[in-house]
Protein backbone atom coordinates (compact mmCIF):
# COMPACT_ATOMS: atom_id res chain seq x y z
CA UNK A 1 0.00 0.00 0.00
CA UNK A 2 1.09 3.19 -0.91
CA UNK A 3 2.04 6.01 1.93
CA UNK A 4 -0.44 8.68 2.79
CA UNK A 5 0.06 11.66 0.28
CA UNK A 6 1.55 13.99 2.40
CA UNK A 7 4.08 11.36 3.92
CA UNK A 8 7.75 11.48 2.62
CA UNK A 9 8.22 9.83 -0.74
CA UNK A 10 10.15 7.17 1.43
CA UNK A 11 7.72 6.43 4.15
CA UNK A 12 6.37 3.13 4.82
CA UNK A 13 3.10 2.60 5.50
CA UNK A 14 1.93 2.62 8.65
CA UNK A 15 0.47 -0.80 8.58
CA UNK A 16 1.31 -4.26 6.97
CA UNK A 17 -1.66 -5.24 5.01
CA UNK A 18 -0.61 -9.02 5.18
CA UNK A 19 -1.34 -8.88 8.74
CA UNK A 20 -4.34 -10.17 10.05
CA UNK A 21 -4.40 -8.20 13.07
CA UNK A 22 -4.70 -4.75 11.46
CA UNK A 23 -8.20 -5.87 10.40
CA UNK A 24 -11.36 -4.70 12.32
CA UNK A 25 -14.18 -6.46 11.10
CA UNK A 26 -13.99 -9.93 8.67
CA UNK A 27 -16.41 -12.14 6.68
CA UNK A 28 -15.85 -15.15 4.58
CA UNK A 29 -17.08 -15.93 1.62
CA UNK A 30 -17.38 -19.88 0.08
CA UNK A 31 -15.28 -20.66 -2.78
CA UNK A 32 -17.16 -21.72 -5.68
CA UNK A 33 -16.43 -24.04 -8.59
CA UNK A 34 -17.59 -21.52 -10.94
CA UNK A 35 -15.28 -19.32 -9.35
CA UNK A 36 -12.00 -20.86 -10.96
CA UNK A 37 -10.82 -20.73 -14.44
CA UNK A 38 -8.71 -22.95 -16.37
CA UNK A 39 -6.02 -23.37 -14.55
CA UNK A 40 -8.09 -24.44 -11.87
CA UNK A 41 -7.40 -21.37 -9.96
CA UNK A 42 -9.89 -18.89 -8.31
CA UNK A 43 -10.18 -16.28 -11.33
CA UNK A 44 -8.62 -12.16 -10.34
CA UNK A 45 -11.77 -11.15 -11.13
CA UNK A 46 -13.70 -13.06 -8.23
CA UNK A 47 -11.04 -11.53 -5.85
CA UNK A 48 -12.93 -8.19 -6.29
CA UNK A 49 -15.97 -9.87 -5.75
CA UNK A 50 -14.40 -11.03 -2.45
CA UNK A 51 -13.61 -7.17 -1.69
CA UNK A 52 -16.99 -6.50 -2.34
CA UNK A 53 -18.40 -8.61 0.22
CA UNK A 54 -15.73 -7.14 2.82
CA UNK A 55 -17.03 -3.66 2.02
CA UNK A 56 -20.76 -4.14 2.60
CA UNK A 57 -19.81 -5.56 5.82
CA UNK A 58 -18.42 -2.42 6.75
CA UNK A 59 -20.42 0.17 4.74
CA UNK A 60 -23.80 -1.46 4.65
CA UNK A 61 -23.88 -3.32 8.05
CA UNK A 62 -28.25 -2.92 9.04
CA UNK A 63 -27.46 -2.58 12.18
CA UNK A 64 -25.52 0.53 12.17
CA UNK A 65 -25.98 2.18 8.17
CA UNK A 66 -23.51 5.03 7.48
CA UNK A 67 -24.86 6.57 4.81
CA UNK A 68 -27.47 9.12 5.32
CA UNK A 69 -31.08 9.26 3.88
CA UNK A 70 -30.35 10.90 0.26
CA UNK A 71 -26.92 9.35 -0.14
CA UNK A 72 -24.94 6.35 -1.02
CA UNK A 73 -21.28 5.27 -1.33
CA UNK A 74 -19.38 4.96 -4.70
CA UNK A 75 -16.04 3.65 -5.52
CA UNK A 76 -13.34 5.90 -6.88
CA UNK A 77 -10.04 3.86 -6.89
CA UNK A 78 -9.19 0.28 -6.23
CA UNK A 79 -6.12 -1.19 -6.15
CA UNK A 80 -5.28 -5.07 -5.82
CA UNK A 81 -2.08 -6.93 -5.38
CA UNK A 82 -1.97 -10.77 -5.91
CA UNK A 83 -0.33 -12.59 -3.74
CA UNK A 84 -0.95 -16.55 -4.26
CA UNK A 85 -3.65 -18.24 -5.69
CA UNK A 86 -7.02 -19.30 -4.34
CA UNK A 87 -7.84 -22.92 -5.08
CA UNK A 88 -11.32 -24.37 -4.88
CA UNK A 89 -12.75 -26.08 -2.70
CA UNK A 90 -12.68 -23.78 0.91
CA UNK A 91 -13.27 -20.25 2.23
CA UNK A 92 -11.93 -17.00 2.30
CA UNK A 93 -11.76 -14.68 4.70
CA UNK A 94 -11.91 -10.99 3.89
CA UNK A 95 -10.17 -8.81 6.57
CA UNK A 96 -11.44 -5.12 5.72
CA UNK A 97 -10.14 -1.60 8.12
CA UNK A 98 -9.85 2.05 7.85
CA UNK A 99 -6.53 3.04 6.32
CA UNK A 100 -7.39 7.02 5.95
CA UNK A 101 -10.22 8.88 6.51
CA UNK A 102 -11.45 12.32 4.93
CA UNK A 103 -14.05 14.90 5.10
CA UNK A 104 -16.42 13.19 2.56
CA UNK A 105 -14.34 9.87 1.46
CA UNK A 106 -12.72 6.54 3.39
CA UNK A 107 -9.60 4.57 2.12
CA UNK A 108 -10.30 0.93 3.23
CA UNK A 109 -7.82 -1.42 3.35
CA UNK A 110 -8.45 -5.66 2.27
CA UNK A 111 -6.87 -8.84 3.15
CA UNK A 112 -7.88 -12.27 1.35
CA UNK A 113 -6.66 -15.13 3.64
CA UNK A 114 -6.74 -18.66 2.94
CA UNK A 115 -5.85 -20.12 6.39
CA UNK A 116 -2.95 -18.10 7.48
CA UNK A 117 -1.69 -17.21 3.59
CA UNK A 118 -2.33 -13.99 2.59
CA UNK A 119 -4.14 -14.12 -1.21
CA UNK A 120 -4.13 -10.93 -1.66
CA UNK A 121 -4.47 -7.20 -0.57
CA UNK A 122 -6.04 -4.66 -1.57
CA UNK A 123 -6.89 -0.18 -1.27
CA UNK A 124 -9.91 1.37 -2.22
CA UNK A 125 -11.35 4.51 -1.85
CA UNK A 126 -15.21 5.56 -1.22
CA UNK A 127 -16.72 8.29 -1.15
CA UNK A 128 -20.03 9.48 0.08
CA UNK A 129 -22.17 10.88 -2.64
CA UNK A 130 -25.76 12.77 -2.49
CA UNK A 131 -28.26 11.20 -4.50
CA UNK A 132 -29.52 14.71 -6.07
CA UNK A 133 -27.04 16.55 -6.97
CA UNK A 134 -24.50 13.11 -7.50
CA UNK A 135 -21.14 14.90 -5.52
CA UNK A 136 -19.61 14.10 -2.55
CA UNK A 137 -21.06 15.21 1.04
CA UNK A 138 -19.45 14.79 4.49
CA UNK A 139 -19.82 12.08 6.40
CA UNK A 140 -22.38 12.66 9.28
CA UNK A 141 -20.16 12.43 12.81
CA UNK A 142 -21.54 9.12 13.72
CA UNK A 143 -20.72 8.09 10.33
CA UNK A 144 -17.36 8.78 11.32
CA UNK A 145 -17.09 8.00 14.35
CA UNK A 146 -17.71 4.46 13.33
CA UNK A 147 -15.43 4.32 10.82
CA UNK A 148 -12.49 5.99 13.42
CA UNK A 149 -13.30 3.05 15.81
CA UNK A 150 -12.03 0.81 12.39
CA UNK A 151 -8.73 2.05 11.68
CA UNK A 152 -5.93 -0.42 11.04
CA UNK A 153 -3.42 1.97 13.08
CA UNK A 154 -5.21 1.26 16.56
Amino acid sequence: MPPPPDAPADAEPAFDPTDRAIYRTWTTDVLRYADTDRQGHVNNAVFATFLESGRVRVLYDPDRPLAPDGAAFVIARLVLDFRSEIRWPGEVDIGTAVARLGRSSVTLVQGLFVGDTSAATAESVIVLMDEATRRSRPFPEDSRAVLEGLSASG
